[in-house]
């Protein structure tokens, strides 16, 4: 997970801090007299007494003891200090008084058995592929436990040949070499992290004809560039490498057994009948590395945005740069250990509060992911002081520490599988976290639980701005960086910051995408930066010099999670907003109308040009342009079913949120009626409305029609993405059945949250 960063001028600062401590006085004025959405007044007054009380437990020297046990070893899937870390926290949180348990599966995990990268000609350079232990840095001389750096579920393979660089190595990288004349074809293709996800990268290679592929870190992007390296700074060293899954888009989890649980007696498919393993060798390795292969290489000079950080010309290659590379792995079952823990609710034990985590790092991991479990522990070490006090949430509570996170959400997947129906029947809420640093709080999620996350951050205090709210130093951050004078006034003007939508990337994935469970991934970040992710250098030493050194964000989280956790298990009313769903699903359909206009514009001017002669005009024998292929122009597609469903959607969204604004007017009377729990089982209905049984298109696991990452994307989300994919892809009729299809979905949800309306009204009427 990536922090995002921020740059301030002095005189903005100190304007936004004048402008924040002025409200924050009637900010918190206002939040102790409105009662909670979803609460009665009374039910409200205690809630909230109930989160200050829980908000004042957390302590930073616990979530500080809490990183450096778990970070001690490397603790990577089937390690022994990863069994270790799960029995110790199955320990911690029966010590609680909490219910736990620890379930496991059998999942396929390669390691490595034989690495090379060599340059044969025109020069011969033999990487090391190694990182090596720094000074002072206890954790990282743990050599014998670390797993080598490598990329999870690349193929086996022993190939050479010419080396071309392909930049980022995504699609559009592709389209630029064959405008450019330059062929991939036979090739072992070097690209530099970023630009997308890693698995993506050989995804490409292999349909543009690549052998194998390289992937390198490049100092331009977390190395030198940006900022001092590792030790004396916070980014990669020139012997840091990005260790990662390349696990394929198809389906997360366990690669042997899609849609089922990996239990012991599951049935497993072949390795070779799996989908999600990539289909030639990639490796990846550091920049110092990469340097005498990118040196060695000929041909043109690469575009000017194409260039990277180290101190050569980056050139495409003309053939003569030769490379052999070779990934051998073991292809063995190794066990998971996810641990849950329960807290049972009191008035709706078969409404599922989850809260999650994952445990496994590719190392030591202290910041990937242990900052965030380091939060979720002193969470529900605080709710467990909260039950001895004599709190009981009105909902069951799960607090879950996944393993596998890291080569492909294996045990978040898993359990999901394992526990599908149970869900789909239960789960309310899921709320994740990974990795946290110091900064801003984010927050991205299912778009009806927008209004729920902004409320909850209204009322945790940023450590570092005592005036402040996480909510408003994240809203001052959203004005800084609005286009216009227009855009600033209008985020002052609004009561909420808009969420982020999720693709994959965490633990989230399989609740939303799969299970159709409203999901919130959360944490702090974009102060200070690094280089380390994935690497030994990870680690304690690191984290405790370069990221939330007092571990104030780390409460922070703890605060906010399970404030968020406490609220959402103890509402009355289950608070969903489905005026912002509807508004957002709103904006993503004029994105895609949008998006096809684009489409038909752009290959109409190709035509014009074909017709014109301009790439022959153009054209040279020592610099050849390839022409673009003249092709029909996109079609029209009929987007009625997708605009009539989101149509529907707004009104049924309008009217249940009128009933539930008269309902709050009249302190949440209607909630106190025995009839409540029926309505919020139609809140859970709609929830699971965004499901689709057929799934997506050629992906049929993702089952999600709004959310979902994409198929090139990865890490990032593709929204409507049944229309939005099949236009990028020009699948034309596809996208004409998933407009149709995403209607029916919306028409659906309408319908449900139609119904809830005049149950609610009907409710309140007879309070």
């Amino acid at each position: 997970m990536r922090l995002f960063k921020s740059f301030f001028s002095p005189i903005l600062i100190f304007s936004f801090l004048q402008y924040g401590t002025a409200q924050q006085t009637a900010l918190s004025a206002t939040a102790s007299q409105k009662a909670l959405t979803g609460y009665t007044t009374e039910s409200s007054r205690n809630e909230q007494q109930w989160e200050q009380k829980f908000r004042a437990i957390p302590e930073p020297e616990q979530l500080r003891e809490n990183m450096r046990r778990l970070s001690a070893f490397p603790h990577h899937v089937g390690s022994a200090y990863d069994k270790d870390n799960a029995e110790w926290i199955l320990s911690k949180f029966k010590s609680w008084g909490l219910d736990a348990q620890i379930e496991s599966f059998d999942v396929l995990f390669p390691t490595p058995k034989e690495r090379v990268v060599e340059l044969i000609a025109p020069t011969k350079y033999r990487a090391k592929l190694q990182e090596p232990p720094v000074p002072g840095d206890p954790t990282s001389s743990q050599t014998q436990q670390q797993l080598p750096t490598y990329n999870a579920y690349s193929a086996d393979g022993d190939v050479t040949g010419p080396l071309v660089y392909v930049n980022y190595g995504m699609r559009d990288d592709y389209e630029q070499l064959d405008r450019m004349g330059i062929s991939a074809r036979g090739a072992i293709v070097i690209a530099r992290y970023g630009g997308g996800w890693r698995g993506i990268k050989p995804k490409v290679a292999y349909e543009h004809g690549a052998k194998g592929c390289i992937i390198y870190s490049d100092p331009a992007d977390d190395g030198y560039v940006p900022g001092d390296v590792f030790p004396k700074g916070a980014y990669r060293p020139k012997e840091g490498v990005q260790r990662g899954s390349v696990e394929d888009t198809d389906y997360p989890g366990d690669p042997l057994t899609p849609g089922v649980g990996a239990t012991k007696d599951a049935k497993r498919l072949a390795i070779s009948e799996s989908k999600v393993i990539q289909k030639i060798p990639v490796l990846p390795i550091s920049y110092e590395d990469a340097q005498p292969l990118l040196a060695a290489m000929g041909g043109e000079v690469v575009p000017e945005k194409w260039a990277g950080g180290l101190p050569i010309s980056y050139h495409m290659g003309d053939g003569k740069a030769q490379v052999h590379l070779v990934v051998k792995s073991n292809w063995d079952m190794k066990p998971l250990y996810d641990v849950v823990a329960r807290i049972p609710g009191s008035t709706y034990p078969d409404e599922w509060v989850i809260r999650g985590n994952h445990h496994d790092a590719w190392v030591n991991g202290a910041d990937d992911p242990i900052s965030g479990a380091s939060a979720l522990l002193e969470e529900a070490r605080a709710l467990g002081e909260l039950l001895k006090q004599g709190w009981k949430p009105k909902r069951t509570i799960l607090y879950c520490l996944w393993d596998g996170e890291e080569p492909g959400l294996l045990g978040s997947t898993e359990w999901v599988e394992t526990h599908l129906e149970e869900l789909r029947q239960h789960a309310v809420m899921y709320l994740n976290s990974d990795s946290n640093g110091r900064g801003f709080w984010r927050a991205s999620g299912d778009h009806r639980l927008e209004r729920f996350i902004n409320d909850v951050g209204r009322d945790v205090q940023d450590p570092e701005k005592p005036n402040l709210t996480v909510w408003q130093r994240a809203r001052l951050l959203r004005i800084s960086r609005a286009g216009g004078a227009e855009d600033r006034g209008d985020l002052r003007r609004s009561g909420e910051l808009r969420i982020g939508a999720l693709g994959d990337g965490s633990d989230y994935a399989p609740f939303l995408d799969h299970a159709g469970v409203a999901a919130l991934n959360i944490g702090f970040g974009g102060e200070g930066g690094g280089g380390v992710y994935h690497s030994i250098y990870d680690d304690f030493y690191w984290y405790t010099h370069f990221a939330d050194t007092k571990f104030v964000y780390g409460r922070a989280l703890a605060q906010l999670c399970g404030t968020a956790v406490m609220r959402m298990a103890d509402a009355d009313l289950i608070p969903l907003s489905f005026g912002d769903a509807a508004d957002t699903v709103g904006r993503y359909l004029r994105e895609v109308e949008t998006l096809l206009k684009t489409e038909q514009d752009k290959q109409q001017e190709v035509n014009r040009e074909l017709e014109e002669g301009v790439y022959e005009a153009v054209s040279d024998p020592e610099h050849p342009t390839v022409a673009p292929k003249r092709e029909e122009l996109p079609p029209f597609i009929n987007f009625a079913p997708l605009e009539n469903g989101s149509a529907a959607m707004k009104r049924s969204a309008d009217h249940f949120e009128r009933a539930l604004a008269k309902a709050q007017e009249h302190g949440g009377a209607a909630y106190s009626s025995r009839a409540v729990q029926q309505l919020n089982q139609k809140l859970i209905q709609a929830e699971r409305a965004f499901l689709d049984d057929n799934g997506l298109p050629e992906r049929p696991w993702f089952k999600n029609q709004i959310y979902a990452p994409g198929a090139y994307t990865g890490y990032g989300v593709k929204t409507l993405p049944a229309v939005r994919e099949s236009i990028e892809q020009k699948k034309w009729p596809q996208a004409e059945q998933g407009a149709q299809t995403i209607g029916r979905v919306l028409e659906r949800e309408a319908g449900i949250v139609e119904e809830a309306a005049k149950q609610l009204e009907s409710l309140d009427q007879g309070r």
